[in-house]
């Protein structure tokens, strides 16, 4: 089971609400007050930014934080905030795929950086369309279209709705995010996080071959006047050991070169999508 139906399952099917999209993120900047901490230290939890709507009517969009800390498989929900009290998305680079972003609500502003460009343009995308929904469904129910609304000459007019102007603003972000092609985008960003992770993995198994190796050279190093099967042992592990992580390594190299033409394809398909887009415009 992956982070995201574990998180689910165990945070939103219980609440009766939907997840829609969850990444993993680490703040770019630390919080005032937290100076006692060591700097670089390694995290002993991981950070899930969620994002969900509930099933009750009307719905509402909520972005929660999730931990998970490391050794265990339990999940804590922290925060929570609704898209009513977000007011603004900063993509921090509109020109290029960047990990960072910011998230500013009425009293707080979080300053995020996913595991993966993907991962936070996967976020924003999703964040966009759902709060453009929520806010449509809102100015709707609060100004119902009938056929006796007619205009009447000399009468003045409405004014705009009081809640349109608290809604979500979207700034520094790409267009492509924001557009008509969102599914083609989507297909290409899962494509990328997978992959990404794939990778992670891949190297993750890697660095601990390696480790493993260190300790049974450095434990067979360590014996005292070795008899000459005992060396014999060593070097059958030695060799073993070294022919482990040249496979290992021919292997991440094959799912580099695959990664590559994937991402490669998928730019292609991208943008086939987008001339035949502008075709039947």
């Amino acid at each position: 089971m992956n982070i995201q139906s574990a998180i689910s399952r165990e945070i939103f099917v219980p609440r009766d609400e939907k997840l829609l999209v969850a990444i993993e993120v680490r703040r770019r900047t630390k919080r005032k007050g937290l100076s006692f901490l060591k700097a670089g230290g390694k995290r002993d939890y991981l950070t899930y930014l969620c994002l969900s709507v509930t099933n009750s009517r009307p719905a509402q969009v909520l972005i929660t934080k999730v931990k998970r800390y490391r050794g265990t498989r339990q999940l804590t929900k922290r925060s929570q905030w609704s898209v009513e009290q977000l007011r603004q998305v900063n993509g921090i680079n509109p020109d290029k795929d960047t990990p960072e972003f910011d998230l500013v609500f009425d009293r707080t502003t979080d300053q995020w950086v996913a595991s993966s460009a993907a991962e936070k343009c996967m976020f924003v995308q999703v964040l966009y369309h759902a709060s453009q929904n929520y806010w449509e469904a809102k100015l709707a129910q609060a100004n119902p279209a009938s056929p006796a609304d007619q205009k009447t000459p000399g009468a003045p007019e409405n004014k705009k709705s009081p809640g349109a102007s608290s809604q979500t603003s979207f700034v520094n972000c790409q267009q492509k995010l924001m557009g008509d092609a969102c599914s083609v985008n989507m297909v290409i960003y899962r494509c990328k996080i997978f992959l990404n992770r794939m990778k992670n993995s891949m190297t993750a198994n890697q660095g601990r071959s390696q480790r493993e190796a260190a300790v049974k050279a450095s434990r067979s190093r360590s014996r005292s006047s070795p008899s000459p099967p005992a060396v014999r042992k060593m070097g059958n592990v030695m060799r073993r050991a070294s022919q482990v992580l040249s496979e290992r390594g021919e292997r991440l190299m094959r799912a580099d070169d695959k990664t590559s033409h994937m991402l490669h394809g998928a730019k292609q398909f991208a943008e086939a999508a987008q001339k035949l887009a502008l075709k039947q415009i």
